[in-house]
C-alpha cells in the first residue's frame, strides 16, 4: 500500500466521520476498491450510551415493606438505592460484550435471585468477538439481584449481580 493511499484513507475516514455525527447516523460501512487484491473495508461506528433501569426496578420494593420506617430502617434501605457498583458483593463485568443468562436461548438460566452459588461457578456468559466468555462467581453466597437482562450489551466494569 502506497503512502498516497495512508493519506487518502485517513482523509477518507474523517469524512465518514464527519459524515456520521452530521446525519445523526450510528453506523457508517464502506468497501473501497483500488484494484485487483486492494481494497479497504471501513466502519465506522458510533458507541450509544447504555442505559440500565433494572438496579432501579429492583431496589424499589426493598423499602416498600414498612409503611412508616424508623430510622435505622431508613437507613439501612439507603445502600439498596446506592450504586451497585459499590456493592462489596457486585460482579462486575471483565470486558465490553453481550451478557447472557443462559447457555443457549430457552435454556434455563445459570443462576436466579435467591440461589445459593459456589466460588467459580458460571454465573453468566459475555460473548465478545464472537467468544462466550463463561464469567464465575467470585465468591459463595446468594444471588440477590441480577441487574442486567438477557442479551443486553455490558461495559468494562459495569455491575452485572450482586452476591452476598
Amino acid at each position: 500500500m502506497s503512502k498516497d493511499h495512508i493519506t487518502s484513507d485517513v482523509a477518507f475516514i474523517k469524512a465518514l466521520a464527519e459524515l456520521l455525527n452530521q446525519n445523526e447516523l450510528t453506523e457508517i460501512s464502506v468497501k473501497r476498491e483500488y484494484g485487483e487484491n486492494d481494497t479497504l473495508n471501513v466502519k465506522v461506528a458510533k458507541q450509544s450510551q447504555i442505559v440500565q433501569a433494572a438496579p432501579v426496578s429492583y431496589a424499589a420494593p426493598a423499602a416498600a415493606p414498612s409503611a412508616a420506617p424508623s430510622a435505622p430502617a431508613a437507613a439501612a434501605a439507603a445502600p439498596a438505592s446506592a450504586d451497585p457498583a459499590d456493592h462489596p458483593g457486585a460482579v462486575s463485568s471483565p470486558m465490553v460484550g453481550t451478557a447472557y443468562l443462559a447457555a443457549e436461548p430457552g435454556a434455563d438460566p445459570f443462576v436466579a435471585v435467591g440461589q445459593q452459588v459456589s466460588a467459580g461457578q458460571t454465573v453468566l456468559i459475555i460473548e465478545a468477538m464472537k467468544t462466550m466468555n463463561h464469567i464465575p462467581a467470585p465468591a459463595s453466597g446468594v444471588v440477590k439481584r441480577i441487574l442486567v437482562t438477557d442479551g443486553t450489551p455490558v461495559e468494562y466494569g459495569a455491575p452485572l449481580m450482586i452476591i452476598e
